[in-house]
């Protein structure tokens, strides 16, 4: 009986670890750019002759029918910070900081910077 017992939880523990091996899941993952193909309600901007979408504080330029992620440009201009946004000191002067991208007031806007 005991030996039964034995046999019965060596069956289940080298069962439940094969199951888990045929399990496992390989992702690629594109190297260093996020690809989407849709930007949920987008705001363009355009800045310095390069169109850009933003769309909940994140940046995208359009590239080959997809939208790739991309850098917030110093000097762009948006209207509305992003919801989240935190407000930081840096050396005395107040900045606006969402998804790693510095705002600074400038009359009614708000302009991307670099800190």
């Amino acid at each position: 009986m005991k030996t039964l017992k034995t046999l019965a939880v060596l069956l289940i523990v080298v069962g439940s670890l094969s199951s888990c091996a045929t399990r496992t899941t390989i992702v690629h993952r594109p190297a260093r750019t996020t690809v989407v193909t849709k930007v949920h309600n987008p705001v363009v901007i355009k800045h310095n002759r390069t169109t850009f979408y933003v769309s909940k504080g994140v940046w995208y330029k359009k590239r080959n029918g997809t939208y790739v992620v991309a850098k917030a440009p110093a000097g762009a201009f948006i209207k509305v910070l992003p919801r989240g946004y935190k407000v930081v000191k840096v050396r005395g002067v107040s900045y606006y900081k969402y998804n790693g991208v510095y705002y600074k007031r400038s009359g009614k806007r708000y302009v991307v910077v670099n800190v």
